[in-house]
């Protein structure tokens, strides 16, 4: 079992950015020494009402400061972009990282960014998995000839190849069982997203061995999920503490669109939190998430768990508490129950 940490660098308009961002490499020097596996930052663009740094340059930065860590490109966007682009880029980290990166990949769903980029959502399907195969294709081929609907590769070449073979690791995010059956298609494995029940992700598991099934391919030996993670003495400290950061941030969610993307009975995430909460985030005492995370990894085969333990307007204190917690009190846990 590995654990991730997610560090989204989402925070309020007005905040600080410069004393925030040295927050977050003191949040990545700490989990290189806790121990954690991975770090992960997301990607999204216009993203008020939050001021938020962008994917590719913060993880650069971060693979200095934390060295020992995989890092996470999760997600990036990619009908929004050039795969030419994107595979020199991600190239270019991986051979910085010695071999650590991890792509991460999804399709995105909100209105302003496609529209910012010169896409529509109808376009992002075969924008998406036109660009992942062709980003493939020129990591572990010469040249590359593809014509796509946005792009022309014409003798084109990444000649900076990722040290991990064939290539790194590409996680798919997926919400929609069709995203996840596209998952099991041209991924290395189903990025299981932070925002659906556990149940669904069950009914899900079976969509996805299904589809593997017919492609003849075999489960990943890496099952990664993302989830929302706090630690506090008790459930009801964790849950009065986390509360108004957590609230507002799915409030913002809401606001921009996600319940949409998601799976129909699962696709509400304006309800109340104390709904939102039912089977789906890790939140309590060190105990309960401990847990619920073993019975997690016993019941989905889940092997890496990328941890997001901060909100808009988090104190770093609380950041920093609740990543000792889980260092000290739920990872040795978790391991000795799963050994």
């Amino acid at each position: 079992m590995q654990f991730g940490l997610m560090t989204r660098g989402q925070f309020h308009a007005g905040d600080n950015m410069q004393v925030r961002f040295q927050e977050l490499m003191e949040q990545a020097r700490l989990a290189d020494k806790l121990g954690f596996a991975s770090l992960t930052k997301g990607s999204h663009y216009s993203a008020h009402p939050y001021q938020d740094f962008q994917q590719l340059p913060y993880l650069a930065r971060v693979s200095a400061e934390a060295p020992n860590l995989r890092i996470n490109a999760g997600i990036v966007l990619v009908p929004l972009h050039k795969p030419q682009d994107l595979a020199e880029q991600l190239a270019t980290l991986d051979v910085m990282t010695n071999g650590k990166l991890i792509f991460g990949a999804g399709l995105g769903y909100r209105e302003v960014e496609f529209k910012a980029f010169g896409m529509t959502a109808r376009q992002k399907v075969r924008r998406f998995e036109e660009g992942v195969e062709a980003i493939k294709r020129l990591w572990t081929e010469e040249t590359v000839d593809m014509v796509g609907s946005h792009f022309e590769l014409a003798g084109a070449s990444c000649p900076l190849k990722p040290i991990q073979k064939p290539f790194p690791p590409i996680w798919i995010g997926a919400n929609a069982d069709k995203a996840i059956e596209r998952a099991a298609k041209i991924g290395t494995c189903w990025y299981i997203n932070p925002h659906n029940t556990i149940s669904t992700i069950k009914r899900q598991l079976d969509v996805y061995k299904a589809a593997l099934d017919k492609l003849g391919k075999p489960f990943p030996d890496e099952l990664p999920i993302r989830r929302e993670v706090f630690v506090a003495e008790t459930r009801e400290k964790a849950l009065e503490i986390c509360r108004p950061y957590l609230a507002d941030k799915y409030k913002t969610y809401h606001a921009w669109g996600q319940s949409k993307a998601m799976p129909e009975g699962d696709n509400n995430l304006g309800q109340e939190l104390d709904e939102l909460l039912k089977d789906r985030f890790l939140i309590g005492s060190a105990e309960e998430v401990a847990e619920r995370l073993t019975v997690l990894a016993q019941e989905t085969g889940v092997n890496h768990v990328v941890m997001s333990v901060q909100w808009p307007g988090m104190p770093q204190g609380l950041v920093l508490d609740t990543m000792h917690r889980l260092s000290a009190d739920v990872f040795p846990k978790v391991r000795a129950a799963l050994a």
